[in-house]
């Protein structure tokens, strides 16, 4: 029998340098669906794998990994036997039916040449990225798969012709995972990352240290060839920036929040990790960009943080989803100002279950809005009546 210890307390002070002290405010109106789960399979990492909505957010489609499950520190999910799996629900998140793609990450044949013709505006258009560290894949240079039809069928996996050779990666391995946004019939943008190889900072000298950087590529000819086109987060940063998640504002410019990994000190001068996430913005359609705001901390002590989950709003406000590992909680905030200031921390959900080892294998969001103008948030999680990580999703009426 699996032993969990229930969460209990209140959440501490937020330490973070720039990071102003959130009021925490738990969120009326919520509830919480099972997505997937299945007896002796680990599902986890939303974040890692996409989602897409159609038909006003009736609609939506939410990527997960599945294995067995085995609990160990961290993940817990065994090396070897795993699947992609996607989830499908038709009423705005309410209930969900499993899918296996035949042709899909993980079970497809080898990376060609993207052929380019690829219309990104198609109705039901859906593009999935995949690259190195990707839950067993060891493809460096990174590939994605279309589909035309909700992702019932998939296409690909194709190269992004051209985009690692640009001298901006030189030297560096694909990390990228799905993040993109259509800008027309023939072009998008894809929201990338790459890292040192080997993590080693020689090979590639434009890199300050050995974290992944995020960055921005672009394809104008219908995926014939891609190009690279900007940093999102500076170089010189020794922060980590990855797992980008955007959202376009209706003046058009573009948010872009990531993943970031920072060094902090103990009372005792001892280094270790610490989770946050920042906010970036441009105002040229990702050809520069500038810091907004610190949004969220989500982990310390090596727990390795937590993907961000970001989606605008009918109303212009911006919602952001995210896993805070520190107390083992799913919070969202809200911007009424493009990203600049973010309101109060409000608590979508807070049974989590933690292992014996204390693990807080929780979190890696997926956002979207339904129909009905409600948020989705979409992530894995355990319980004390399914101990073994699952996919859920929380729907919010109030925000």
């Amino acid at each position: 029998m699996i032993k969990k210890v229930a969460l209990t307390g209140i959440i501490a002070a937020l330490l973070a340098v720039g990071f102003a002290n959130a009021d925490e405010v738990s969120v009326k109106g919520a509830k919480n669906v099972v997505v997937f789960s299945e007896p002796g399979s680990f599902a986890g990492w939303p974040a890692n794998n996409g989602s897409w909505t159609w038909d006003d957010g009736k609609e939506i489609l939410v990527g997960f990994t599945k294995g067995p499950f085995v609990e160990v520190a961290g993940h817990n999910i065994a090396p070897t036997n795993r699947k992609n799996l996607l989830a499908r629900s038709t009423d705005g998140g309410m209930t969900w039916v499993t899918e296996e793609p035949s042709n899909f990450a993980g079970n497809s044949a080898p990376a060609v040449a993207s052929p380019g013709h690829i219309n990104f505006a198609a109705p039901g258009f859906a593009m999935k990225v995949t690259a190195d560290g990707y839950h067993g894949n060891t493809d460096k240079v990174g590939s994605f798969f279309v589909s035309y039809d909700k992702g019932r069928n998939w296409q690909g996996p194709y190269r992004f012709n051209g985009l690692m050779e640009d001298p901006n990666l030189a030297g560096t391995h694909c990390t990228a995972r799905t993040g993109y946004l259509v800008t027309g019939p023939q072009s998008c943008l894809v929201f990338m990352s790459a890292r040192p190889r080997d993590k080693k900072v020689a090979n590639a000298p434009q890199f300050r240290d050995s974290w992944d950087k995020s960055y921005v590529a672009e394809t104008t000819d219908g995926g014939k060839s891609f190009h690279f086109v900007s940093w999102i987060a500076p170089l010189s940063s020794r922060n980590r920036a990855v797992m980008p998640a955007v959202c376009r504002l209706k003046d058009g410019s573009i948010v872009a929040t990531v993943r970031a990994n920072r060094v902090e000190r103990d009372e005792k001068g001892e280094g270790f990790m610490a989770g946050h996430v920042d906010a970036y913005g441009s105002a040229d359609n990702g050809r520069t960009w500038s810091f907004l705001s610190r949004v969220g901390e989500t982990g310390g002590a090596m727990q390795n943080g937590n993907p961000p989950a970001l989606v605008a709003l009918k109303d212009g406000r911006i919602a952001f989803a995210y896993g805070d590992r520190r107390t083992a909680r799913i919070k969202i905030r809200i911007s009424s100002d493009g990203g600049k200031t973010w309101g109060d921390e409000l608590v979508a959900r807070d049974d989590f279950q933690r292992g014996e080892d204390n693990s807080s294998d929780m979190g890696y969001p997926r956002l979207v809005t339904n129909h009905k103008n409600n948020l989705v948030v979409m992530y894995y999680w355990a319980t004390k009546e399914k101990p073994q990580s699952h996919i859920a999703a929380t729907i919010l009426t109030s925000y």
